[in-house]
């Protein structure tokens, strides 16, 4: 099993761990059908529609 020779300082430490937890807002586009912010390639949440096409029925509760 590798042991270490010498203690690496926090800052070399902290320096490797730094860009592993970072997180990416996701990527949103505006439905063509009504203007809604939504995941791409995806349904959208609010109309239902997919590339032009109703794919789900969408309930217009107010």
């Amino acid at each position: 099993m590798a042991v270490p020779k010498n203690k690496h300082s926090q800052a070399r430490r902290d320096k490797r761990r730094s860009n592993v937890w970072k997180l990416e807002a996701p990527t949103l586009v505006k439905c063509p059908q009504c203007g809604e912010l939504k995941v791409p390639h995806q349904v959208c949440g609010k109309c239902g529609y997919y590339k032009g096409q109703e794919v789900i029925k969408v309930s217009k509760e107010a």
